[in-house]
C-alpha cells in the first residue's frame, strides 16, 4: 500500500496508516481470501486516492471506505467464482507469547466458528453484520456506507442476527453443548 503515496505526509498516507488494518478487516469478513486480501485491500486505497477529492464529508471517511471495500469484495467475490476459488475461513492470529494457550485455541476456535457463520450469510446481510456487530458503525453510518435506506439496514441485521443464531443453535446441537 505504500506504493501508492509518494510522500510521506499525504493526506492518502495518513487514511492508509489510520484505516489500512480496519479495510483489511473488513474484506476479510466479506469474503475475500487471505491469499489476495492486500491486492484487494490496495484496489480500494486506488479508488479511495482517485476518489478523494470528490469525498463531501456527508458520512465520515470510513463509511465512505467501507462502501468502496463492499464494492471492490463483490468484484473479488465474482472473478473468484469464476476462477472456481473459495474464501478460507481462517484469519490470521497473532497470539501473545503471554497468552494462554488454551485461551488462545478457544479464540481462535470461536472466531473461526464467526468467520464460517458470517460467510454463509449472503452478501447483503453479511455487510450489515459486519459493519454493525463486528465493526461497530452505527446504523445511521452502515445505511450511508450501503446506500440503502435505514429501515432495510435494521431488516438485513435482524435476518442476519437470526441466521447466525439458528446456526450457532444447530452447531452447539451437533456438538452436544446446552444453549
Amino acid at each position: 500500500m505504500a506504493s501508492l503515496v509518494s510522500t510521506s505526509d499525504s493526506p492518502l498516507t495518513r487514511i492508509v496508516h489510520d484505516h489500512g488494518p480496519y479495510v483489511w478487516r473488513v474484506l476479510r469478513r466479506l469474503g475475500v481470501a487471505e491469499a489476495d486480501v492486500d491486492d484487494v485491500c490496495q484496489e480500494v486505497f486506488l479508488v479511495v486516492h482517485r476518489k478523494l477529492a470528490e469525498f463531501e464529508g456527508r458520512s465520515t471517511i470510513r463509511t465512505w471506505m467501507y462502501g468502496i471495500a463492499v464494492r471492490a469484495a463483490a468484484d473479488y467475490r465474482k472473478r473468484a467464482h469464476r476462477r472456481h476459488e473459495v474464501p478460507t475461513a481462517a484469519m490470521p492470529d497473532h497470539p501473545s507469547p503471554a497468552d494462554d494457550p488454551d485461551r488462545s485455541l478457544q479464540l481462535r476456535q470461536a472466531r473461526s466458528l464467526l468467520d464460517e457463520l458470517v460467510g454463509a450469510l449472503d452478501d447483503d446481510k453479511r455487510a450489515v453484520f459486519v459493519l454493525f456487530e463486528i465493526e461497530q458503525l452505527s446504523m445511521q453510518d452502515v445505511a450511508v456506507a450501503l446506500g440503502c435506506p435505514l429501515q432495510t439496514v435494521y431488516s438485513r441485521l435482524y435476518a442476519a442476527r437470526a441466521q447466525i443464531q439458528a446456526a450457532a443453535d444447530r452447531f452447539r446441537a451437533a456438538m452436544g453443548s446446552p444453549s
